[in-house]
């Protein structure tokens, strides 16, 4: 393949689709205030409680952090899984069992390689992604050479990948399968069944279940079930199985960039190892912070009071239009615009219209086989802001869009 071919391929996989919309809109002046809609970051949960604990902290900025994180970090992580998944009370390893992460996405990214490590006679190794998907789990991919493989996620298949679809010859040659429930951007579930299959087919093939549960903690029913929950119901054993999280959605932390990952201890062993020399540590205050946020309920709860209330007003405006469904999880809406002319064009009429800013689909997803973008139809709404600016904005898209 020429270079310059292979370039703006591997551009095309890893652009950020922010990057993308800014373009689209560059130069567009906005129909009224804007409101920001695109980006999944919450605006109204800092927890105040932890102001004085990063305070009482700030002089350990000056001390190189330990890659494991420290034991109240390490045991708090522990203890809020065992409180989350009550079949998992006492049985994780605060040792083994865990790493602190700078964040989820720096996780997520970096587990990769070993993961191709673990396998190193494949020949064209494969790593399976939700199509659409989070843009982290295609670099990865990129970056470590591995042939990134999309797997549908369509309304036909419940927004998630259909497992029995997969082709055995590929799942041979996987070395991950990255797997986000609640999903980005969809909304959707994985139940324990699903979950059990994906964990079955990851044993069976050998291959790690990388589990990005972090919109794990937003939901307006029962709370979505978990990977090492169901590993372990399985067979007691985490093998093979890793789940990602983060402090950002569930704490409205995005800016402190702390999250874990945990599950099969040969692999977090290896992966420590890795992470040694490869990647950064957690700075110590953050840890101290950390640890006090994955203690406390409350404020997780209050955040979900308010993403319940959001989902009320867009039950409200948005009930019979725009292909809209009340997600069991996570803060989108997954909005089709088809209608509209498809996301890129409804993006640009709401930006150009009313001032509101939504992402485009397509820029979460890659064209299938049959060159078509699953996402295309689509734009993505975060449901982010207090409960006025959230009303303020679909009603705006409502008026604007008719």
């Amino acid at each position: 393949m020429p270079l310059d071919v292979a370039l703006t391929r591997l551009d095309d996989l890893v652009r950020s689709p922010f990057a993308r919309l800014a373009l689209l809109l560059e130069g567009l002046v906005p129909g009224a205030a804007p409101i920001d809609l695109s980006l999944g970051e919450p605006r109204a949960l800092m927890p105040p409680f932890l102001g004085p604990i990063l305070e009482r902290h700030l002089g350990e900025f000056g001390r190189y952090p330990p890659i494991k994180g420290i034991p109240v970090l390490r045991q708090a992580i522990a203890e809020w899984i065992g409180r989350r998944y009550k079949t998992l009370e006492g049985r994780i390893d605060a040792e083994t069992h865990m790493l602190p992460l700078n964040g989820s996405r720096e996780g997520l990214f970096s587990a990769i390689f070993p993961a191709l490590a673990r396998k190193p006679a494949i020949e064209a190794p494969v790593v399976l992604i939700p199509n659409p998907f989070y843009q982290a789990y295609a670099a990865a991919a990129a970056a470590s050479g591995a042939k990134p493989e999309f797997l549908p996620s369509t309304a036909e298949t419940l927004f998630l990948p259909e497992l029995e679809a997969i082709d055995e010859g590929l799942l041979k040659r996987t070395i991950a399968f990255y797997l986000c429930s609640p999903s980005n951007p969809q909304g959707a579930v994985a139940d324990r069944a699903y979950l059990a299959r994906a964990i079955a087919l990851a044993r069976r093939f050998d291959f790690l279940l990388f589990a990005d549960e972090c919109y794990s903690e937003i939901y307006g029913g029962a709370p979505p079930p978990g990977a090492l929950e169901t590993a372990y119901a399985e067979t007691g054993s985490f093998a093979n199985v890793v789940v990602f999280q983060s402090l950002s959605k569930r704490s409205g932390l995005p800016g402190l960039r702390s999250g874990f990952v945990a599950g099969d201890p040969a692999f977090i062993a290896f992966f420590g190892r890795f992470r040694n020399v490869a990647c950064p540590q957690v700075p110590l205050p953050i840890q101290h912070v950390s640890a006090a946020a994955w203690s406390d309920e409350d404020h997780v709860e209050r955040g979900r009071a308010l993403y319940r209330a959001n989902f009320d007003i867009a039950d409200a405006l948005l009930a019979g239009r725009y292909g809209y469904r009340r997600p069991e999880g996570s803060f989108f809406l997954w909005l089709d615009f088809q209608a509209f002319g498809g996301g890129e064009a409804a993006a640009t009429t709401l930006w150009k219209g009313c001032g509101v800013r939504v992402l485009p689909g397509a820029y979460l997803a890659q064209a299938g086989p049959d060159g078509v973008n699953p996402g295309k139809d689509y734009a993505r709404v975060a449901l982010v802001h207090d409960r006025d600016t959230t009303r303020e904005a679909l009603t705006r898209i409502v008026a604007t869009l008719g």
